[in-house]
């Protein structure tokens, strides 16, 4: 601060609060991010790839499934059946596991994090 401005401080003298801190992070890969709050997906929506943030309470399940050709490997970005969205990854070909979300609607997100053991591990005990 330049000596004499209080632009920063709204002329009290006292910086401001900037309320409670950022959510932490507890797992992050390219397009999967858990903090202590919610999961977040990158590349989620078409045809932009903007983020979709789901808190932890609005999962009612989370089930774990073994991905080939037919079932979701080959599925770069969006669906094939109108129940399950995948985001966008590219590197999805080269991964076997993925996790559906149960998130009380029609279309349920389907991720494939780097680490898929981790982000159960994160997202199962947070779940209401």
């Amino acid at each position: 601060m330049i000596s004499g401005d209080r632009s920063l401080t709204g002329g009290s003298g006292v910086p401001p609060s900037f309320g409670p801190p950022y959510p932490r992070v507890l797992y992050r890969d390219r397009f999967i991010e858990c903090t202590d709050e919610a999961l977040i997906i990158h590349g989620y929506y078409f045809p932009l790839g903007g983020k979709k943030t789901i808190p932890y309470g609005r999962i009612r399940t989370i089930d774990e499934i073994k991905m080939g050709p037919v079932t979701g490997q080959w599925r770069i970005w969006g669906s094939g059946d109108f129940t399950h969205w995948f985001n966008w990854d590219p590197s999805r070909t080269c991964k076997t596991r993925a996790l559906i979300l149960d998130v009380g609607k029609r279309v349920q997100p389907v991720v494939t994090p780097d680490d898929v053991d981790q982000v159960k591990s994160i997202i199962t005990p947070r779940m209401k």
